[in-house]
Order: C-alpha cells, then sequence, then structure tokens
C-alpha cells in the first residue's frame, strides 16, 4: 500500500500555447513600434509596462505558475517583492545622491 500524495496535474492544450506564444510575438511588434513613436520620459514606462506583461505570460503559463500550489504562487510573489524593495532601496539611494544638485 502506498501512502503518499498524488498532486494533480493541469493539461495545457497546445492552442493555448500558440495563443501565448503569438501574443508574445504581438507584444515584441507593439515593443518595437513604441520605440519609433516620440512619448519623451513615457517611452520607458511603455516599454517597461510591455515587458511587465511579456514576463507576467511566461511566468504564469510557460512556468505553469498559474496551475500550481499556492506554495509555489507564494514563492514566486515572494521573490517580486525582494526585487521591488531592491530596486526601491537602489533608486532611493540614486536620487539622494544628487539631492540639491537639481
Amino acid at each position: 500500500m502506498s501512502n503518499h500524495a498524488e498532486t494533480e496535474h493541469h493539461i495545457v492544450s497546445p492552442k493555448l500555447y500558440v495563443v501565448i506564444f503569438l501574443s508574445l510575438l504581438c507584444l515584441t511588434g507593439l515593443t518595437v513600434a513604441a520605440s519609433y513613436v516620440e512619448m519623451y520620459s513615457f517611452n520607458v514606462v511603455v516599454a517597461l509596462g510591455i515587458a511587465i506583461v511579456k514576463a507576467m505570460l511566461v511566468v504564469l503559463f510557460f512556468m505553469h505558475v498559474k496551475y500550481s500550489s499556492k506554495l509555489t504562487k507564494l514563492t514566486v510573489f515572494s521573490g517580486l517583492f525582494t526585487f521591488m524593495v531592491l530596486i526601491f532601496m537602489t533608486l532611493a539611494d540614486y536620487i539622494s545622491r544628487a539631492w540639491g544638485r537639481w
């Protein structure tokens, strides 16, 4: 008798992978198209916004986080939170170095 717990695996259809792949290609084209439009300081904001959407698609579907356990989702969220804290601290240090020279 085996007493191990069976984990249920979610089967993702190949059609969904094709849709996600085509979405990533369209978003890459949108990034290239947005680079030719002059939006001044918003070019970076638009490019980062598109990059975040593409990263979310990859993490959720290709890395199967969408269908994973709550512990896996918590691990991904905590890694993202730690990354954002480090970026915030780096930018706070960068901004404070030129304080008063603006």
